[in-house]
């Protein structure tokens, strides 16, 4: 996404490969694993060159499967072995055979280093064993990140990271990774062309299992968890719910829609001291709530995050995003989906939560991304620079070359509309937001912007695509008509 480097994200396919897998042993990690992660690691291998059990199979095996994360160092592809080196031009893994994951990225040591490549993977389909063709990995990610000298920015946690691609239920993978000249400082080789830069240190590819969503098998037994977890995360999920408790009932899976008149008595009741007596009395310019799909609803595990929430002052704009992870999902899956994004945001990419506050499929349902409360100002980790007094919304997909549907573009038209509308903001209009710092403006700089931006409205990248981001005109008007305006 980041520097105007287009990489196509393009889903094909390829012949099954019949070459035997040898399982390596399972690769040990750099850094210490947490004891809440290492609890989910225990699913082993599938057997070489065979199919593994479907997910529905899995979950009679293993009634609760929290999900997982599998990180493994690369390894340089050099010809000349004898002289490897964490910075090699090309580095990656060959292919073999790993536990089931449906998400892949890659991540690196320093969050400010960038990754000046090409990333590729293949992948095995666990219910097929057929083998993916290489597909590329979104590697401008940078720009979607905490703002600079914020404690989350500053934990000490923060890695480098690709995008995230979502591959689907597989058992097998294959990665490279290769330096390209492109608009980093290089300097000539001996030939004197351009020298590719090295690659950032500590390279990891990411294997992520977004693990069974109990919500999706009604009547299906709670099944206990290792010891000391039940109290940590009931606290943690009672805590999510309950910053929604203005709008639905404890444990809800899914916030109802209201009509426009519905909506306008929530907005008095959610502004009670917040109001002056002409704003309590004029007809306010709010578009109806649209039904929200909670983090319970998509199976979040409340666990993974850091406990409490973080919020900034008001909500004076939204920022458009794709999530560059491709378009080959179900909406069916979604919810495997976001808990996905959401395992490598916290576990890979080492934030204290997701770092959208919504996330919107392609069949145009809207589900809660961080937590803390959808209609509150929740401070997020969307927009580098520009989190402060603004939220994020995150279409699933790419849509650089492929148009975003009519359905998706209307929910955000209809969430910006209601939401926006809470904090008596025009969709169509302009505001101003100061620069935390990005590479479009500098520190402090008072920004004027859209209401509803795209986030290469407030750093340098391709995001939201470009299909998407000529869209926004149409969501802009949309939005201001659903507020009566």
């Amino acid at each position: 996404m980041r520097g105007f480097l287009a990489s196509s994200i393009g889903v094909t396919c390829a012949a099954a490969l019949a070459l035997p897998l040898t399982p390596p042993a399972l690769a040990a990690t750099a850094r210490p694993v947490p004891a809440t992660e290492a609890a989910t690691t225990a699913r082993p291998a599938p057997h070489a060159g065979t199919p593994a059990t479907t997910p529905a199979g899995r979950r009679a095996a293993e009634p609760y499967a929290a999900g997982s994360t599998q990180s493994l160092p690369l390894q340089p592809l050099t010809r000349d072995r004898a002289t490897p080196s964490a910075s090699s031009a090309e580095q990656g893994l060959p292919r073999r055979a790993v536990r089931h994951f449906s998400l892949v990225g890659v991540v690196w040591d320093d969050p400010d280093a960038e990754l000046h490549g090409r990333v590729q993977v293949r992948t095995r389909a666990a219910g097929t064993g057929t083998w993916s063709g290489w597909q590329d990995v979104e590697t401008h990610n940078a720009d979607h990140a905490a703002d600079p000298d914020t404690p989350e920015r500053a934990s000490g946690r923060v890695r480098g990271a690709t995008a995230p691609l979502w591959v689907g239920d597989s058992d097998g993978v294959e990665l490279r990774v290769r330096s390209e000249p492109g608009s980093a400082e290089q300097t000539a080789d001996a030939r004197g062309l351009p020298a590719a830069p090295p690659l950032p240190s500590g390279l990891r590819l990411e294997l992520v299992d977004p693990g069974e969503d109990d919500a999706a098998f009604p009547g299906a037994e709670e099944v206990p968890r290792a010891a000391g977890a039940p109290n940590a995360e009931t606290s943690a999920l009672t805590e999510a719910s309950a910053a929604n408790a203005d709008l639905a009932p404890l444990d809800a899976t899914e916030i109802a829609a209201l009509s426009h008149a519905e909506t306008e008595q929530e907005y008095l009741a959610l502004n009670p001291g917040g109001l002056t007596e002409h704003q309590r009395q004029a007809k306010p310019y709010v578009g109806p709530r649209p039904g929200i799909v909670t983090r319970r609803g998509w199976g979040a595990d409340e666990g993974l995050r850091e406990s409490g929430f973080r919020y900034t002052k008001k909500v004076k704009a939204a920022f458009v995003h794709h999530t560059a992870s491709g378009n080959n999902y179900r909406c069916s899956q979604v919810p495997s989906l976001i808990r996905s994004i959401y395992r490598y945001h916290v576990k890979s990419m080492g934030w204290r939560d997701v770092g959208y506050n919504f996330l919107i499929d392609k069949c145009g349902k809207i589900y809660e991304g961080r937590a803390g409360g959808v209609a509150k100002p929740v401070l997020g980790a969307h927009t580098l620079g520009f989190n402060s007094n603004s939220m994020g919304i995150a279409v699933l997909g790419s849509y650089g070359a492929t148009k975003p549907s009519k359905s998706a573009v209307k929910a955000v038209a209809r969430l910006t509309a209601w939401k926006l509308g809470l904090y008596r903001m025009n969709p169509k209009g302009k505001t101003y937001l100061k620069s935390a710092g990005s590479n479009l403006h500098r520190k402090g700089k008072k920004v004027r912007l859209n209401v509803i931006s795209g986030h290469r409205d407030g750093f340098a990248t391709e995001c939201p695509g470009r299909k998407l981001y000529g869209k926004l005109g149409s969501a802009r008007s949309k939005a201001a008509r659903y507020q009566g305006r």
